[in-house]
């Protein structure tokens, strides 16, 4: 069996694992019953059946089951939702399997005011933050929970352009470098620790650089947005600033560059970071950095910078330290996401050699026997975990996507600014 039909069967054993949300429900996931988490949920789950519905690869019927799971109860609005939760993830689904128009016009429409209303009220509170000369917290912004999210979704939808503009303009001022206790800081620094939460092993803050929490994602947005033709005054500035700050910390080592997860106060005053290179993956690591500077290089029409992420992207896919470092097949940090970025990478690339990487990327996936891929993936009572982010779904669409080789008939992968 070739590559691409070992994909193929891997994706239909987690498929049928996942084909009725009450059989999914009896098995009492570690991560619980979230039916409206994209990231651990029915919505996740959805997804995969929606993508594989619209290349003729599955029944709509299983997508119809897990969109009524997720849409069962009341959509969970306001502060408490985001991308990945509530109201915001079921529309992204919903756009994701209206395939004619008209299909889910009316549920879209009720989701559409309870998002709009969340962006609204999100950029206030930013805006009254930064006129306060306040750090930000990272789910203000980030691709997780904050507007950067909030951003790939009205991409998604391809509809409120008077709203994106706004949310773009608040990524345009949050690059601008502010002053904090006499020094000169970049507008995303925040005061608390990566985790979000306040430490006091991080006194004085953070510079987060991730796809998931730090400014690679405000960078993705930013650069997919231009892609579109969608940009507000300082948009290529406020790439152009970014991209600087990632030159600065930007590291060389034998195997290729690296960039570091987070800057600490004392390290800006250093300009030293700490030991890496680390785990290469979408949410902090090189291929979901270098794939983000890829897209702003491609906005900007600047080939050679477009050939640098590559030839970092390729330099991490190639090295056997990174890769011995991801540990599992999650979309957010295992090797589904690593095939994933360099498959969409390899579409834009100037740069040869991405696409020979996938066969010892998905290697770690799809040499396992489909049914036991399946079975420690979903897992039994008490474990796995069935979401897009790092469970069963995500790795299955991962392999789909791979198994099809053409870009996303649902756009899901919107949702990781990869695309």
């Amino acid at each position: 069996m070739d590559l691409r039909e070992s994909a193929r069967a891997a994706t239909d054993a987690i498929a049928e694992r996942l084909a009725s949300p009450q059989d999914v429900r009896a098995l009492h996931h570690r991560q619980g019953w979230w039916p409206q988490s994209l990231a651990h949920g029915a919505v996740g789950v959805a997804l995969l059946h929606i993508e594989r519905a619209r290349t003729d690869q599955g029944p709509w019927q299983r997508a119809h089951d897990w969109l009524a799971c997720a849409a069962a109860q009341p959509a969970v609005a306001g502060s408490d939702s985001h991308l990945y939760y509530g109201a915001p993830a079921l529309a992204f689904a919903l756009h994701a399997a209206a395939d004619r128009p008209g299909r889910y016009a009316r549920a879209l429409h009720t989701l559409d005011q309870h998002v709009t209303a969340a962006i609204h009220d999100r950029l206030v509170n930013a805006h009254t933050r930064m006129d306060r000369r306040e750090m930000p917290a990272l789910a203000e912004f980030d691709a997780i929970r904050g507007l950067s999210g909030m951003g790939a979704l009205l991409l998604h939808r391809g509809l409120h352009t008077d709203l994106l503009q706004e949310l773009l303009t608040y990524l345009v001022r949050l690059t601008e470098p502010v002053k904090h206790d006499g020094e000169l800081l970049p507008g995303w620094w925040s005061h608390l620790s990566p985790s979000g939460k306040t430490s006091p092993e991080y006194p004085e803050g953070h510079a987060n650089n991730a796809v998931a929490h730090g400014i690679s994602g405000p960078l993705a947005v930013l650069s997919l947005a231009a892609r579109r033709g969608v940009t507000v005054d300082g948009h290529l500035t406020a790439i152009t600033r970014i991209l600087a700050w990632l030159d600065d910390w930007q590291q060389e080592s034998p195997t290729g560059p690296w960039w570091p997860y987070w800057i600490t106060r004392e390290q800006l005053r250093s300009s030293r970071p700490g030991p890496g290179p680390s785990r290469p993956s979408w949410c902090y690591g090189t291929a979901g950095i270098a794939r983000a500077q890829q897209l702003a290089a491609l906005a900007l029409g600047n080939p050679q910078r477009q050939r640098a992420a590559e030839n970092a992207l390729l330099d991490a896919m190639t090295d056997p330290g990174q890769l011995a470092a991801t540990t599992d097949v999650s979309l957010c940090h295992g090797f589904a996401g690593l095939a994933h970025i360099t498959q969409r990478a390899a579409t834009d690339a100037l740069t040869l050699g991405l696409n020979g990487c996938l066969p010892r990327l998905l290697a770690p996936i799809i040499d396992t026997a489909p049914g036991t891929l399946a079975d420690s993936l979903i897992g039994p009572p008490g474990g796995g975990d069935i979401g897009l982010l790092e469970g069963a779904a995500g790795t299955a669409v991962a392999l789909h996507s791979f198994h099809t080789g053409t870009p996303s008939a649902s756009g899901w992968d919107t949702c990781f600014l990869v695309n």
